[in-house]
């Protein structure tokens, strides 16, 4: 960890709610512009090709409601089990940029801020305990699974200094089985 000035954490703080913003106004623009859901509807015919690129965008806010449309889709004309892995194996690399950032950024920098403060002990002291650990596996990867944005679980885990080895798998068993449900949701209505 560095040492550095008591205000360097804030600075280093406000780069990542910066980059964070930068992101939000990038995926904004995508999806007003509709550009990313001409990229989703011209990778549909892609079958399975699509079906990793869909899966990449369905880890963002912005971009899950284009994404689980194309995955449904997909899922409708193509196994639902073959679109479930590809997707799930895009989704694992969108949602590992996103885990990297945050653990290795954001959640530092932010648990620096709390030390300063004086919560450092009690902040430390609750996510050493492993029914705490268990309990961010658990939701962390129920929001991944969900429709909710996976930002939401994987800042949990990022937070828990959860290792990339375990959240890897984990991502991708809870992708796989949300875009298995949309494939599934889509067939009934199709």
């Amino acid at each position: 960890m560095r040492r550095g000035l008591p205000g360097d954490d804030r600075w280093y703080l406000l780069q990542d709610l910066a980059i964070i913003a930068f992101s939000v106004a990038v995926a904004v623009a995508l999806v007003k512009t509709d550009l990313l859901v001409r990229l989703l509807t011209q990778t549909r015919e892609l079958e399975f090709a699509g079906s990793f690129i869909a899966g990449l965008f369905f880890t963002s806010v912005f971009t899950t409601a284009p994404a689980m449309v194309t995955l449904g889709a997909i899922a409708q004309v193509n196994t639902l089990f073959g679109t479930a892995l590809l997707g799930a194996a895009g989704a694992v690399v969108g949602d590992l940029i996103i885990f990297r950032f945050f653990r290795d950024h954001f959640s530092e920098h932010l648990a620096s801020i709390v030390r300063q403060q004086g919560g450092g002990r009690r902040f430390k002291t609750l996510f050493r305990l492993r029914s705490f650990r268990w309990l961010t596996f658990l939701v962390g990867g129920l929001i991944i699974a969900s429709p909710l944005p996976d930002e939401l679980g994987i800042s949990l885990l990022g937070f828990s200094k959860m290792r990339t080895s375990w959240f890897i798998p984990l991502s991708f068993t809870f992708n796989f089985i949300g875009i298995v449900v949309i494939g599934i949701v889509a067939r009934s209505f199709g």
